[in-house]
């Protein structure tokens, strides 16, 4: 989740994996998957950066980092599986 501040100054939390968009018109508009709206007190640029990182943060986790790019004492080792190669006769296949 994600904290934003209503123009009344209340904060709630968002979860940002469920918005759709982004305006500012010229107020900073949520609009959700569901068609709700919100208007909040942060920047389009705001968001878009808490959006990034709270998902880098559910990154960091998954891989045993803190999010900020250091490894933590226990966790797994980001791998990349091999990918095979594509050949000419099988159509890019």
């Amino acid at each position: 989740m994600i904290v934003v501040t209503r123009l009344n100054g209340s904060g709630f939390a968002v979860n940002p994996d469920l918005v759709e968009r982004i305006q500012e018109t010229p107020d900073t508009t949520l609009i959700m998957v569901d068609g709700a709206k919100y208007i909040v007190r942060e920047s389009m640029e705001e968001v878009i950066d808490l959006i990034a990182a709270y998902r880098a943060r559910i990154v960091g986790m998954a891989y045993g980092t803190d999010g900020q790019g250091t490894r933590g004492a226990t966790g797994p080792v980001p791998t990349l599986a091999p990918v095979a190669p594509l050949h000419a006769h099988d159509g890019g296949r």
